[in-house]
């Protein structure tokens, strides 16, 4: 019996009907060989392969009159047994005629399409038994066409999916949002610094501001708290206070919480505490840097510009965000 070549990719319902086809010529071609077989024996009533339908007719007639007497029934029963044996071989000429139609039908349909048997369902196709693509057929003429879904075991995580785009796309915005207010919430924070107007000598001072105010609102409040003290500070501008952290001169545009997210380093000291405090650790560590605050300075221009070539003003350089400081170095008060 001849199988599927390499490349057959026809639906399952096509390779069923050619089995099927292959074993019932099969079988009929059994009962030829074992009719030839039992009539090469010697075997009563059993006619030669490849008898004529004339001898048929003989031998069926000679059976069906035995012990018959009358004319009438002798040419009755040849009559009958005539139309009999010719509707017989009618039907199985049919029947013959077309299984080989619908078989030369399917290998028309073979030829045309080339398959792929790299194909993950080709070996499906190929081994898969009889009986369950019989009850494929059947369920599907009940259900309709079998509706494959997506296998949960496969990873396809990579793969676009849009639905699952537009999910995480939504868990952005949410999370970006939530993030926003949160730091809104913190720039509200109050906070206090503690700060020394500087004109040769110190006088120290703590104001409070928000978290999120710039170096420029911070000084505008400054000039406001220190005015009824020193007149230079009250006929001044804003534009000309300088505000100088750990010997670097921060910028009016940065914030507080520009310096507090980012953790910034100056020259001699944190710029993102504002308070004072000295380290009171008993034992020095030459390995550990040194956990100090110094006040910040409140300086009018003026002054700077007369004193920058003298200790402490020497020091003192314009705050870059880019320059990252390694180590402190020593702080002149």
């Amino acid at each position: 019996m001849s199988g599927f070549g390499d490349g057959y990719v026809g639906t399952a319902q096509d390779a069923v009907k050619i089995r099927r086809l292959e074993k019932q010529r099969e079988a009929e071609r059994r009962k030829i060989e074992e009719l030839k077989n039992k009539s090469a024996d010697g075997q009563p009533g059993l006619l030669q392969f490849g008898s004529s339908t004339s001898e048929i007719l003989e031998t069926a007639f000679k059976k069906e009159t035995v012990g018959l007497v009358t004319r009438e029934q002798y040419v009755e029963k040849r009559v009958n047994i005539r139309t009999k044996i010719e509707e017989e071989e009618k039907e199985k000429l049919q029947k013959l005629q077309q299984e080989e139609e619908e078989l030369q039908m399917q290998k028309r349909k073979k030829r045309r399409v080339k398959g792929d048997p790299r194909l993950s369902f080709y070996d499906d196709i190929e081994n898969g038994s009889d009986e369950d693509d019989f009850e494929n057929q059947e369920t599907q003429k009940k259900n309709g066409p079998i509706k494959l879904g997506k296998d949960p075991t496969v990873e396809t995580s990579f793969l676009p999916d849009r639905e699952r785009e537009a999910e995480e796309q939504a868990e952005r915005e949410r999370l970006k949002k939530q993030w926003l207010c949160e730091q809104e919430l913190i720039k509200n924070e109050p906070l206090s610094i503690t700060y020394s107007y500087w004109d040769g000598t110190g006088h120290r001072r703590v104001i409070q501001v928000r978290k999120g105010d710039t170096i420029g609102e911070f000084l505008r409040a400054v000039q406001q708290q220190l005015a009824p003290e020193f007149r230079e500070v009250r006929t001044t501008s804003v534009e000309n206070l300088l505000y100088v952290k750990e010997d670097l001169i921060i910028p009016h545009q940065h914030s507080f919480y520009e310096l507090i997210i980012n953790k910034a380093r100056g020259k001699s000291g944190p710029l993102f505490h504002f308070d004072v405090h000295e380290d009171v650790r008993t034992i020095a560590d030459a390995t550990k840097e040194k956990d100090e605050s110094h006040a910040g300075k409140v300086v009018e221009r003026h002054w700077y510009e007369k004193n920058k070539h003298i200790f402490p003003a020497s020091r003192w350089e314009i705050y870059d965000p880019t320059k990252k400081w390694e180590r402190y170095t020593i702080h002149g008060d």
